[in-house]
């Protein structure tokens, strides 16, 4: 009797060692599951900029290397306006990294859902909401101006000299106005003509004075030996 009651004992106390062992692994293994299995806390989403383009990103930390789809999806007011892309990942501990473009605006929402099998079909929490900033523009470079040659001024046509012809006369020159315009003092202080010598300085008679002062004394010569030889003849008639 003593030896059974001491069997019974034991086999108690052997069962309980492997229930609590049992429980041990079975909470060890469900931890394990629990640490492998796929969620949705291992994915989150960013809105960047790459260079003057923007993007959003989404990473997936995922240890178990589940494949899942990740969606992105431009809201307002709570509905999908447009769909911005679809790409496939399968995590790791250091994180694997997807990259939409998107010309995001600024303050804009984005809606990212992930399917990763039978474990994940949901939304990333909260919505991504994009800075309030845009994305910058480059500054074109200014292309450096070619400097330009100055203009050769071209001559004026007054100053110009003209091409000389031999077959046309040469101007006389132009007298000055000292040359042309006699002084006025000189010509107030010289004594004024005689009017009979301008008048015949004019008409020209002066060329003609000797001849007419000559046919002159001819005509009084011829005149006065006329009277005297009739003075004569009467004074021999009236002696006879």
């Amino acid at each position: 009797m003593a030896v059974l009651s001491i069997s019974r004992r034991n086999a108690k106390r052997t069962a309980r060692i492997l229930g609590v062992a049992s429980a041990s692994a079975a909470l060890a293994l469900g931890a394990a599951g629990n640490a492998l299995a796929c969620n949705i806390s291992e994915f989150s989403a960013e809105a960047k900029c790459d260079g003057t383009k923007g993007v959003i990103t989404v990473t997936d930390v995922d240890r178990s290397g589940t494949p899942a789809v990740v969606s992105v999806f431009l809201e307002n007011n709570g509905a999908d306006v447009k769909k911005i892309g679809q790409q496939e990942v399968k995590g790791e501990a250091g994180g694997v990294t997807l990259s939409f473009d998107e010309d995001w605006q600024p303050n804009a929402v984005y809606r990212v859902h992930v399917k990763a099998g039978n474990q994940v079909d949901e939304d990333i929490k909260p919505n991504l909401t994009t800075p309030s900033t845009a994305c910058k523009t480059e500054d074109t470079p200014t292309q450096p101006q070619t400097p330009t040659q100055p203009e050769t001024p071209k001559p004026s046509a007054s100053a110009s000299t003209p091409a000389e012809d031999t077959d046309s006369p040469t101007p006389a020159p132009t007298p000055s106005q000292s040359e042309s315009t006699a002084p006025a003092g000189a010509a107030s202080n010289a004594p004024s003509p005689a009017t009979g010598d301008s008048n015949l300085a004019e008409t020209g008679a002066d060329s003609n004075t000797g001849i007419i002062a000559g046919v002159a004394i001819a005509l009084v010569a011829i005149g006065g030996g006329a009277v005297f030889f009739g003075l004569r003849r009467r004074g021999a008639n009236s002696a006879r």
